[in-house]
C-alpha cells in the first residue's frame, strides 16, 4: 500500500493506492479514516485501490505549509464545508492521479452520501456504485438538532465523548461481545480513529451532515449499475433504508448481511469482499486477466 500526499486546488488529501486495473474508490465513513477499509486489501488483487483521508480526516487533517515570499506559515488542512465539497474533493483526487476512465465508486455512510453526489454531480466518472450502510433521504429535524447537540459536547469536552457515543451504535454486539477478539478488534481500530480526528473537523462535519440534501429524486437519474449493502443489525440506517434506495435507484440490487451492524467491511469482510468481486464480475467490471 502506497501511501502519497496529493496536492488539489483546494486541499491536500492523503490517499493509499494499490493494485492496478479498474479503479475502486473506497470513501470512508464519518468520523472514521482510510484506515478502516484495511481488511480491502486484498481487493487490489483484481482492483486498483484508491483510498483517501476525506478532508480534513486521518492524514490529510495534518498542519501544512503554505510558502510565501515572505515568511513560512502553518495552517491546519481545511474542514470540510458540505458533502458536494467532499465529492468533488474525489473527483479532483482521480484527475490528479491520472484516472480517466469511469472508477467503481464505494462509500459507506457519510462515504456512501458523499458517493451519491459523485454520481450526480460527475455521472461519467461514475463506471458503477456501491452504497453501504447508507440512505438517500436527508436528516429529520430531531436528527439535525442531535447532531448539533453532539457538536457542542464534542466541542466541549473533545472527541473522547464522541468514541464513547458512536461505537456501541456502530458495531452489532455479539451475545458474547466483552470476549469476541473480533469485536473487540474492530471496538479498538474504532477507537483509534475517532480519537484522531481534530476537533474541528468533526464540528464542522457533523454540521455538514445535517444540511445535506435530500437525495431520492436526483438518485432517480442514476443509470449505472449499483449494489447496496447493508448490514441486519444496523441501528444507524437500518435495512428498509437501503430497501427504500433500491426502489428509487434503476439499476440496483440488495445485499444485506446477516449479524452485521453499520460497519459490513469491518465486521464481515470476507463476505464483502466477495459481493463487490461478484458484483463487478455480474456487471462486466473485470476482465477475465483482472480476475486472476
Amino acid at each position: 500500500m502506497h501511501i502519497h500526499q496529493i496536492r488539489l486546488p483546494s486541499v491536500q488529501l492523503s490517499v493509499s493506492t494499490h493494485g492496478r486495473g479498474l479503479p475502486l474508490l473506497l470513501l470512508h465513513a464519518f468520523p472514521l479514516d482510510h484506515s478502516m477499509w484495511a481488511a480491502q486489501g486484498p481487493l487490489a488483487d483484481h482492483l486498483q485501490l484508491i483510498v483517501p483521508d476525506q478532508r480534513g480526516f486521518g492524514g490529510s487533517a495534518q498542519l501544512r505549509a503554505i510558502l510565501n515570499p515572505a515568511s513560512e506559515l502553518f495552517v491546519a488542512a481545511p474542514v470540510v464545508k458540505s458533502i458536494a465539497q467532499l465529492a468533488d474533493d474525489a473527483v479532483a483526487l482521480l484527475d490528479a492521479l491520472e484516472i480517466s476512465q469511469p472508477a467503481v465508486v464505494c462509500g459507506i455512510s457519510m462515504g456512501g452520501y458523499v458517493a451519491q453526489h459523485i454520481a450526480v454531480r460527475h455521472p461519467h466518472r461514475v463506471r458503477s456504485l456501491i452504497l453501504v450502510d447508507t440512505k438517500l433521504e436527508a436528516d429529520t429535524p430531531q436528527v439535525q438538532a442531535a447532531r448539533s447537540d453532539l457538536a457542542a459536547k464534542v466541542s466541549r469536552l473533545g472527541v473522547g465523548i464522541l468514541a464513547e457515543a458512536m461505537i456501541p451504535r456502530l458495531l452489532a454486539a455479539p451475545v458474547h461481545a466483552a470476549s469476541d477478539p473480533h469485536h473487540l478488534q474492530i471496538s479498538a481500530a474504532l477507537r483509534r480513529m475517532i480519537v484522531a480526528q481534530p476537533v474541528a473537523t468533526i464540528v464542522a462535519a457533523l454540521d455538514a451532515l445535517g444540511a445535506r440534501p435530500d437525495m431520492v429524486a436526483a438518485m432517480r437519474s442514476v443509470r449505472v449499475p449499483t449494489l447496496l449493502i447493508g448490514g441486519e443489525k444496523d441501528a444507524i440506517t437500518p435495512p428498509e433504508c437501503l430497501e427504500r434506495a433500491q426502489s428509487v435507484i434503476e439499476k440496483s440490487r440488495l445485499l444485506i448481511v446477516p449479524n452485521a451492524g453499520h460497519m459490513v467491511p469491518m465486521e464481515a469482510p470476507k463476505r464483502f469482499n466477495a459481493a463487490v468481486l461478484a458484483f463487478l464480475q455480474q456487471t462486466g467490471g473485470l476482465t477475465s486477466e483482472a480476475k486472476k
